[in-house]
C-alpha cells in the first residue's frame, strides 16, 4: 500500500483527476469507472506482486492516464532494468526517453519463429492442450507482470501474447505502448480490448498487425 499511496499523492500534482488502483476496493473502484466525465490515472502500484514477494526481478509499476475515456499517456517502469516505456496518443512509444527501435534482425514475421508469452493457468482447457501438444511458435515463456508483458512484447523480445484474465489497469499503460509502435491486443474474444470497466478479459496480442492476423488465425481453427 505504500507504493499505491506514494504514487496517488504525486499523480495528482501532475493532473487533478481521481486514481483509480488495483490496491482500491471494488467498490472505490466502481465509483471511478462510473463517474462523469471519465478522466482518471489507472495505475498498479506493483504488477507482478508474487514475483516481487518472491525476489524473482520482473515485475514494473503501471501508470496510464484516461481522458474521456481515451487512453492518453501510457508509463511503464521496470526498476530491476531500470528501463521507463511510455507513449501517448499521439506520439510514437519511447524507452528511456529514446524512440522505441525493433531490431529487424529479431522481427518475428512467421508464427512458428516467434517467441510466446502465454499464461496459461487461467485460459480455456481446450486452448491450453492445443497450445502445448501442437504449439504454433518456436518456444514460450510466462514471467508474471502483464503491463511488462505487453511492453516486451512491444520491444520484439517476444512476439505473440495470451493471458487468459487481465483487469483494466493490467494493461491500461502496456496496451498504448503495444499499439504506438505497431503491434495490436484484442480480447480473446475479437472486440477492443480498452474499455472503461472492471470486468476480467482474456487477451491476445502480438508485436506487428500482420503477425496478429497469423496468430489469431491459429486459434480459429482449433474452434
Amino acid at each position: 500500500m505504500n507504493a499505491h499511496h506514494f504514487l496517488t499523492a504525486e499523480l495528482v500534482k501532475i493532473a487533478d483527476y481521481p486514481v483509480l488502483s488495483e490496491e482500491m476496493t471494488a467498490d472505490e473502484q466502481q465509483q471511478i469507472i462510473l463517474s462523469e466525465p471519465s478522466s482518471y490515472w489507472c495505475i498498479d502500484p506493483i504488477d507482478g506482486t508474487s514475483n516481487f514477494v518472491q525476489g524473482v526481478p520482473y515485475w514494473c509499476v503501471s501508470i496510464a492516464l484516461i481522458i474521456d475515456g481515451q487512453q492518453k499517456l501510457g508509463v511503464v517502469y521496470d526498476p530491476n532494468r531500470n528501463e521507463s516505456f511510455a507513449a501517448t496518443d499521439n506520439e510514437r512509444s519511447t524507452l528511456n526517453g529514446k524512440p522505441l527501435l525493433v531490431d529487424e534482425y529479431t522481427r518475428a514475421t512467421e508464427i512458428e519463429n516467434c517467441m510466446g508469452l502465454i499464461d496459461f493457468k487461467r485460459l480455456p482447457e481446450k486452448v491450453s492442450l492445443s497450445l502445448v501438444s501442437k504449439p504454433p511458435y518456436r518456444s514460450q515463456r510466462s514471467f508474471g507482470a502483464s503491463a511488462l508483458d505487453l511492453c516486451w512484447i512491444a520491444a520484439n523480445r517476444c512476439h505473440v501474447y495470451l493471458h487468459g484474465k487481465q483487469k483494466l489497469w493490467d494493461h491500461a499503460a502496456g496496451l498504448l505502448i503495444l499499439q504506438q509502435v505497431g503491434g495490436d491486443a484484442e480480447t480473446f474474444q475479437g472486440e477492443c480490448l480498452f474499455q472503461n470497466d472492471l470486468i476480467p478479459k482474456t487477451v491476445i496480442a502480438a508485436s506487428t498487425c500482420t503477425l496478429m492476423q497469423k496468430w489469431k488465425n491459429y486459434f480459429q481453427q482449433i474452434q
